[in-house]
């Protein structure tokens, strides 16, 4: 078969890791006899400085017209004072809308190889956990009404969360569709105690919990939800939440895994076409210097084949080999432990290879 990717680099580590993904995608071709095509297009910082935009209508067109999209990282110090509508990260808000990619899927588990790299406590860990966090992605306050007035007490800046019943409508869907191949348990996260678009949202959700009796579903203020994180990570299968909620709750649940350089994400829409990238950012101070970790930016290519292509095999291909190689002690300067040599990336990313 064959599959046409549009390729995002951008900035920071973005090229390395990117690199070391498409190294990968190419030795699953080769194995089960796929072609994956590789275009490359302009986002975020590196967009700037070429076009003077953060989002080039060539690279909206090339990822509209491509099979899904692979993308690395953007932004970083040298354009942290520009304004807002034209910084880096525009360009990711700017393509989930165009693409029309309203979920985010962030699952998060522990490595048994990396247990010892979790800041939670060995009993915490020795339970082990692996989670999904559905993201709402293109509603709510970083899509809502903002600017800057006179207040009461002098200038002041506004951001306005809003979101539709239909939005929270078709994220419960996925929510449930997913944890029906899970563990048939989803906590519905949320601050219906202070705001009104939680109320509205823990409504819905109940709703659509109706058309879905095989799954439990139960309510978690946000703030809790941060603390048993930490406390019980165990106890959670599918998380779903709102766009803000879930970009702070997804980067702490990387954290308890002991490394956020391991955490993929899918975003998706109502057509099988996705953005794939890690969730982590540019890290500019890591680039060049071999000690990015790719192996969030590999994960998020087997999101791509699965969720995207449905190469089910391939993708649990890809998985298998990282499990592989963390086992076999491969580990960047991140995971590393005292006393083992750190690969780089390019070393992380053949090591990944050699085991597919």
């Amino acid at each position: 078969m064959e599959f046409n990717i549009a390729l995002i680099k951008g900035d920071g580590i973005g090229p390395e890791i990117v690199d070391a993904a498409v190294a990968v995608l190419e030795k699953v071709g080769e194995k089960y006899g796929h072609t994956f095509r590789f275009t490359r297009y302009l986002a975020g910082g590196e967009a700037i400085d070429a076009t003077g935009v953060p989002l080039p209508q060539e690279t909206v067109d090339g990822c509209l017209a491509s099979d899904s999209v692979l993308l690395g990282a953007v932004g970083g110090p040298k354009w942290d004072t520009l304004p807002g509508d034209i910084r880096p990260e525009r360009a990711l808000l700017g393509l989930r809308s165009k693409m029309g990619l309203y979920t985010n899927l962030r699952p998060a588990k522990l490595y048994p190889a990396l247990a010892g790299k979790s800041p939670l406590r060995e009993d915490i860990v020795s339970q082990g956990f692996d989670l999904l966090m559905v993201r709402e992605l293109t509603g709510g306050i970083y899509f809502g009404d903002r600017g800057r007035r006179d207040g009461q007490y002098g200038p002041e800046a506004y951001d306005t969360e809003a979101y539709s019943v239909m939005e929270i409508e078709r994220i419960a869907h996925v929510a449930f569709a997913a944890a029906q191949k899970r563990r048939k348990k989803v906590i519905s996260v949320d601050k219906a105690n202070v705001l009104e678009t939680s109320r509205l949202w823990r409504e819905t959700i109940h709703r659509i919990a109706e058309q879905y009796p095989d799954v439990t579903v139960e309510d978690m203020l946000v703030d809790n939800t941060a603390q048993q994180l930490v406390k019980n990570p165990s106890q959670f299968d599918v998380l779903v939440t709102t766009n803000m909620f879930g970009d702070i709750l997804s980067d702490e649940a990387s954290q308890i895994t002991g490394s956020i350089g391991m955490l993929p994400s899918a975003s998706l829409g109502d057509s099988t076409r996705g953005m794939y990238e890690p969730i982590h950012g540019s890290a500019p101070h890591m680039a060049g210097t071999g000690k990015a970790n790719p192996t969030a930016t590999i994960l998020s290519a087997a999101m791509m084949l699965r969720y995207s292509f449905d190469l089910k095999e391939e993708a649990d291909c890809i998985e298998a080999a990282v499990d592989k190689a963390l086992n076999d002690n491969c580990r960047t300067y991140d995971i590393a432990v005292p006393g083992m040599e750190p690969l780089t990336c390019g070393q992380m990313a053949q090591a990944i290879v050699d085991r597919i």
